[in-house]
């Protein structure tokens, strides 16, 4: 850790605002849009929720193995440091560049589209023209709080953690409590399940529901302004990842309460359709309501987050040197704030970003693959670096969820040919500029 990043960013994140940034990242629309691919995938309940299963403890091995990269380097960058301890400055840079991008600036454009177009409408009649304008401000604010201090931006997380958190809760145990279902959809199959390739289909399934789990990760980007890191920042992606298992297992045990499999795989609403069963006609409201805080939550922390890594890449001289600026009295890096913020109000105003979001779904699986075997090569390589926190079950547990991503990969490069084919294109893009970079006087790997 530099002596630069200790004057300059303020170590003001605790515990359970790192947990909160962890859950608040998870839980955003794949909750309320995934059941149905899963339903479809496989077919019957005890599979759907075997999905569940497998996909929280693959998730939660990865956590163990970036909980300990986190603890040991407890930098503002997270995934990137770990990936230059490890492969050096041009696979991390790769990482960056494709999070910037693409990766994170796609998904604030996706979510705020989806906040605006989708989802307010249910309360509000917006035009097409003021659905973009109410995108660009939605952007703006987030930007502008994250702007005015980090701990500005942990609040509104947790307000909007506790929100849907507390919501999604809600929406269980209102359908457990008023809807007539019936116990028997668990466990009973269609009749057209069994006839299925079951491997296949189950890895179909995994894949959408390593989607949903998706969002742990991005809490190492702010290990550099956490307090006391070496102990939470393992100890809060653990606690936020179990949190989130258990509440998307509850949520499906109570979709399929009052839904059996074969309609869930049908449902394109299916909280909205469980909540309808339960509660009548205020029940698409009441969903809408809470999906609005957890697409704001997630956006949220994307600027909470993010910023740090295109930071912690231009103190390496690797990026533009202006992002490697720090507020001299928010204490935040500004420059990077903004950045993220203008280049995701481009691509949600240009219409291309859920294409360009589908493309690299294939590289990010191969980052995470890359920076959970970072445990095993750093473990050699820097045997000085202190491990106040060791990887549970390693190496069993590493290796599991490098041999995942790796499937995650070629499934998607069998499947979808063309666009892992982009995704791979838009990540080596990042080569030129790189070496660019590089010349300029960006530090050894």
């Amino acid at each position: 850790m530099s002596t630069t990043e200790t004057k300059n960013l303020a170590r003001v994140l605790g515990l359970w605002d790192i947990v909160s940034l962890v859950i608040g990242g998870v839980i955003g629309s794949g909750i309320f849009l995934v059941p149905k691919d899963i339903a479809a995938a496989v077919g019957g309940p005890l599979l759907i929720l075997a999905v569940w299963v497998v996909g929280g403890l693959l998730s939660f091995f990865g956590a163990l193995s970036f909980g300990e990269l986190g603890a040991a380097m407890p930098e503002a960058g997270g995934v990137y440091v770990y990936l230059r301890e490890a492969y050096g400055s041009a696979v991390a840079f790769l990482f960056g560049w494709t999070l910037f991008l693409v990766i994170d600036s796609g998904a604030i454009a996706t979510l705020t589209v989806a906040f605006s177009s989708r989802y307010l409408p249910h309360f509000f009649a917006v035009s097409p023209m003021m659905q973009k304008v109410i995108s660009v401000v939605f952007i703006l604010f987030l930007m502008s709080v994250n702007y005015l201090g980090v701990r500005h931006g942990a609040n509104l997380q947790n307000i909007l953690t506790i929100i849907k958190f507390a919501g999604l809760i809600g929406i269980c145990a209102a359908i457990f409590i008023f809807a007539k279902g019936n116990t028997a959809n668990f466990v009973t199959s269609p009749a057209s399940a069994s006839s299925k390739n079951l491997l296949s289909a189950f890895g179909i399934a995994l894949v959408a529901s390593l989607w949903a789990y998706k969002g742990w990760e991005a809490a190492t980007y702010s290990a550099g302004e956490t307090k006391n890191p070496q102990k939470n920042i393992p100890l809060g992606i653990l606690i936020g990842s179990a949190a989130c298992i258990v509440l998307y297992i509850i949520a499906q045990l109570a979709y399929l309460y009052v839904l059996p499999a074969s309609e869930i795989a049908k449902s394109d609403r299916i909280a909205a359709e469980a909540m309808n069963i339960a509660v009548g006609g205020i029940g698409a409201s009441i969903i809408s309501f809470i999906i609005l805080f957890s697409i704001m939550g997630a956006t949220n922390q994307n600027f909470v987050c993010s910023p740090r890594v295109y930071y912690a890449m231009a103190k390496d001289g690797l990026f533009f040197s202006k992002l490697a600026s720090i507020h001299p009295k928010f204490l935040t890096p500004h420059v990077s704030i903004i950045a993220i913020g203008l280049w995701s109000i481009v691509l949600s105003l240009s219409g291309t970003f859920e294409q360009l979001f589908t493309y690299v779904v294939f590289g990010q699986w191969i980052f995470f693959g890359l920076t959970v075997a970072a445990v095993i090569i750093l473990r050699r390589k820097r045997p000085d670096l202190p491990r106040p926190y060791k990887t549970w079950g390693y190496p069993v547990t590493p290796i599991i969820f490098i041999l995942a991503s790796l499937y995650i990969a070629v499934s998607a490069l069998i499947n979808q040919f063309w666009n892992a084919l982009a995704g791979l294109g838009i990540i080596l893009l990042g080569l030129p500029f790189y070496f660019f970079w590089k010349k300029r006087g960006g530090k050894a790997a």
